[in-house]
């Protein structure tokens, strides 16, 4: 496609995205001054989302959606390509707390409420892993599910080959016994691939929402096993879209 055409709609795009969260902004502040107001600033990011993908003509297309019960707390693990992954976290049809690297924290009028609302992680300081955890834990002991993503970060040189998975998301939901939610999202690299151009194609984004696995009666010692497991349900379902590429076991 031509570059000119998709730097016409990757700004189109930047500009949507932008322009939607300036005018949710008064409501976001408002949500962020009382902790108990904090669930509607969640779904204002989740309309924020959908508005913004709906705004580029490419609405996601959920699958699994009935796999989450309403009031349910979930470790969700989605896999992490690209930068558009975070957008279509708003698709998750259920109000959570997200992970995130401390950068979105450092972002203008955007990283006050990222900070108020979500959880700010510098994965290169053992303190900061350390409290993101105790806050997480927190955030699941309110009721809130968590989006952690298990890669890390977009860490994988070659998508959709899968970075190894960290221990962060296991561990929360052990400690907690709370079930994780696999999540494959298998076209965001190809959509807007992670090479600093930020140029976003017009194709629609997928999501496919896995049935939860349990963890009830699971101990510190299942905690590689259930890693492995959350891994092999993403790999696998990678392979079915691009059947050409072939982890190994």
């Amino acid at each position: 496609m031509n570059k000119i055409w998709l730097r016409i709609y990757s700004t189109y795009g930047l500009i949507v995205f932008g322009g939607v969260f300036l005018l949710l902004f008064p409501l976001f502040v408002l949500a962020t001054l009382n902790r108990k107001w904090h669930r509607y600033a969640l779904l204002l990011n989740q309309f924020w989302s959908r508005a913004f993908l709906l705004g580029m003509g490419v609405p996601a297309k959920v699958y699994g959606r009935s796999n989450l019960e309403k009031y349910q707390a979930y470790v969700i693990a989605p896999n992490h390509f690209s930068l558009l992954d975070i957008a279509l976290m708003g698709y998750i049809p259920k109000p959570f707390v997200f992970v995130g690297k401390v950068s979105l924290a450092k972002i203008p009028l955007f990283g006050s409420m990222f900070s108020k609302l979500h959880i700010p992680v510098d994965r290169n300081s053992l303190k900061s892993r350390y409290r993101a955890l105790q806050l997480s834990m927190q955030a699941v002991d309110e009721g809130k599910s968590l989006v952690m993503y298990p890669e890390g970060g977009i860490r994988t040189e070659q998508p959709p080959y899968l970075a190894r998975f960290k221990n962060g998301p296991f561990k929360v939901a052990i400690d907690k016994q709370i079930p994780v939610v696999p999540i494959t999202i298998p076209y965001n690299y190809l959509i807007l691939p992670d090479d600093g151009k930020l140029l976003m194609r017009p194709r629609r984004p997928v999501m496919i929402i896995h049935p939860p696995i349990e963890t009830v009666g699971m101990t510190e010692d299942d905690q590689k096993q259930l890693r492995e497991q959350t891994f092999e349900v993403i790999r696998q379902e990678l392979e079915k879209f691009h059947p050409s590429v072939k982890h190994e076991n």
